[in-house]
């Protein structure tokens, strides 16, 4: 069995100055995780299956246009889960097409949560560090074009690997 995790990942500057900041607050596993939207939350797969998910994932691409993520400001699942994340402004839309096209098929799974396409920047830390990341970070502001996703792998040692990325489709000129 593997376990596998489809994601956006967050570019560069950004991806590093997340995923540093949310060490700077004792948030150890950003470490092992890249800095991302989540499309498939973490699942446990055969690893057999891993040829026939990466085809899936190739046709899901093929029908998702690439779209703008604006990333603005905090939120937080509080109290109903210890997380700080970042918001999208812009992307939601296209988050939720890409993760609806992926999680079908052999990635057909039940959210344990609706889905609400988000960066993490703390998890699971003590009320003040929360309450600091929503601080912190609340000025935080990023435009990118979301161009692929990716496919991940979990190791136990090296955490989060990235498997194979997913180029989306050119976005359609308007007439």
């Amino acid at each position: 069995m593997t376990t596998i995790g489809v994601a956006v990942a967050i570019p560069e500057p950004w991806a590093s100055q997340l995923q540093e900041y949310r060490v700077s607050i004792g948030d150890d596993t950003a470490t092992r995780i890249p800095t991302h939207i989540t499309l498939v939350p973490p699942l446990e797969v055969s690893t057999a299956d891993l040829e026939v998910i990466e085809g899936h994932l190739m046709s899901a691409a093929a029908r998702v246009p690439s779209f703008v993520v604006h990333l603005r400001g905090t939120g937080t699942f509080r109290p109903v889960s210890d997380v700080v994340y970042v918001m999208l402004a812009e992307g939601v839309a296209g988050c939720e097409r890409l993760a609806a096209e992926v999680r079908k098929g052999p990635l057909a799974t039940e959210l344990e949560f609706p889905y609400h396409p988000h960066v993490t920047i703390a998890h699971d830390l003590d009320e003040a560090a929360l309450d600091r990341a929503f601080k912190d970070l609340a000025g935080f502001e990023c435009r990118f074009e979301a161009v692929d996703f990716h496919l991940y792998t979990h190791d136990e040692a090296a955490g989060w690997q990235p498997r194979r990325e997913f180029a989306l489709t050119a976005p359609t000129e308007a007439p």
